[in-house]
């Protein structure tokens, strides 16, 4: 009994001991999970947005038809995906249709033009919450309304803009681009036919950005 006894108290005080050392050695853990429950995501921040969307009211000018509006009014959407710190993948649609400059022209007719552009995109903070890209882009241009040949022209361009964060979510931005594409001179005759007229358009967009 008495020895039974013994070897009851002598295995208690092994528990205990080891049973302190466990506390001991998990005491720092705890305390870095306290002070810092998202450890796991970078030191204090939240892991960072992949996606963002762009959009916003846009203007081109229009040098295909010199007869004609000197700009067009219409909208971009821009969708971009992260790739690390720097580096994006953005794709973009726009469409413009409404006539500006120039309407004291007879007869100015109704251009428009849309387009589609895909590039690699560079960004990176420059002061607080307002940020800088740079990008280039190559797609298909379309221009309406005058006659044109090809209906989709080969187009590129390159642009930036600056970014003004509201929130982690939400921001504004300016930005710009310039975009070339060939098509045939308006209304083409046949002497002319297919030839080709390239051209440089100014382009400006200014609109909300949504990440998630």
């Amino acid at each position: 009994m008495v020895a039974f006894e013994e070897i009851f108290k002598l295995n208690r005080t092994i528990l205990f001991r080891i049973s302190a050392m466990v506390v001991v050695a998990l005491a720092p853990l705890a305390a870095v999970g306290q002070v810092n429950p998202e450890a796991a995501q970078g030191p204090g921040q939240a892991a960072p947005y992949k996606y963002e969307v762009y959009a916003g009211a846009a203007y081109s000018r229009f040098r295909q038809a010199t007869e004609s509006y000197s700009g067009l009014l219409g909208g971009k959407v821009q969708v971009a995906r992260d790739w690390g710190k720097y580096f994006q993948l953005i794709a973009s649609g726009d469409y413009y249709t409404v006539g500006t400059g120039h309407a004291h022209l007879p007869s100015p007719g109704h251009p428009s033009i849309y387009s589609f552009m895909v590039g690699p995109g560079l960004h990176a903070n420059l002061y607080g919450n307002l940020s800088g890209e740079i990008f280039a882009e190559v797609g298909g241009e379309h221009t309406g309304g005058e006659g044109m040949t090809p209906s989709i022209s080969f187009a590129g361009g390159f642009g930036g803009g600056l970014t003004y964060d509201l929130t982690r979510k939400f921001a504004v931005r300016l930005a710009g681009d310039r975009v070339g594409a060939s098509f045939s001179l308006a209304n083409n005759t046949p002497q002319l036919a297919y030839s080709t007229h390239r051209t440089w358009n100014a382009r400006g967009t200014i609109g909300v950005v949504y990440r998630f």
